[in-house]
């Protein structure tokens, strides 16, 4: 009975540091394999599985390499790789498997996800409603094509609850023709749009919004101090 009671509490709380994630095939830059010491310009053919969120460091994964860069014709290592895991792979050091002409070039840190983790304590979500239709990203001043991923958002820090300040994470892809297709990125709502041709047109120049610094709370209210109020149901006369 306790350990039955001690799994159902864990289960009711928001994930701590990994979470599943929907998995999808990339590539991994393999100089982030081996300290950046060497190894630049080849990649590493991989699952990513799971997600890490650590305060004040870009999203991480939890990869599984494959072994397909064996199937590539410069390869001359055989597979060596099949079934290796990594921990904590940054977002930078992953391409999606896309079709491409070639590798994206690499983003900077301050591209690929602008604002850090916000907390250890974290939810992993999948938008269905957006998440089909192409997605438009801005990096760097610049609008890009996108396809959405999943959506990493934070709680029980200061900063995570706080109104003003709170960011998620969308993970997204770049699809449009550039030198950054492939690379993911993991952007605040205020760096994409979401689009649904069906559902509504996707509008044109910055929205006028302002970030809210209001908590909003029916408890807080001086009605509370009156039972006669509070306890107003339908099954009172």
């Amino acid at each position: 009975m306790q350990v039955t009671l001690i799994e159902e509490e864990a289960s009711s709380k928001v994930p701590y540091l990994i979470s599943n994630i929907p998995h999808f095939k990339c590539w991994v830059r393999r100089e982030f394999t081996h300290n950046h010491e060497e190894y630049q310009g080849e990649y590493l053919h991989a699952l990513a599985i799971a997600v890490n969120t650590i305060p004040d460091r870009s999203l991480s994964f939890q990869v599984v390499f494959t072994g397909e860069e064996a199937n590539c014709e410069d390869w001359d290592e055989g597979n060596i790789h099949g079934g290796a895991m990594w921990a904590r792979m940054p977002i930078q050091g992953l391409v999606a498997d896309i079709p491409m002409d070639d590798f994206p070039r690499p983003m900077e840190d301050h591209l690929a996800q602008p604002w850090d983790c916000e907390a250890r304590d974290h939810s992993v979500v999948v938008m269905d409603r957006v998440s089909s239709s192409p997605w438009i990203a801005k990096i760097d001043g610049n609008f890009y094509q996108a396809k959405y991923l999943f959506t990493v958002d934070y709680t029980n820090t200061d900063i995570a609850d706080d109104p003003a300040q709170h960011k998620q994470s969308h993970v997204l892809y770049i699809t449009e023709d550039c030198e950054w297709k492939g690379n993911l990125v993991a952007l605040p709502n205020n760096r994409v749009r979401a689009t649904s041709p069906a559902l509504w047109v996707t509008g044109e120049g910055p929205p006028q919004f302002k970030p809210s610094q209001w908590k909003h709370s029916a408890e807080g209210h001086e009605s509370y101090l009156d039972p006669s109020i509070t306890f107003d149901n339908l099954y009172e006369d």
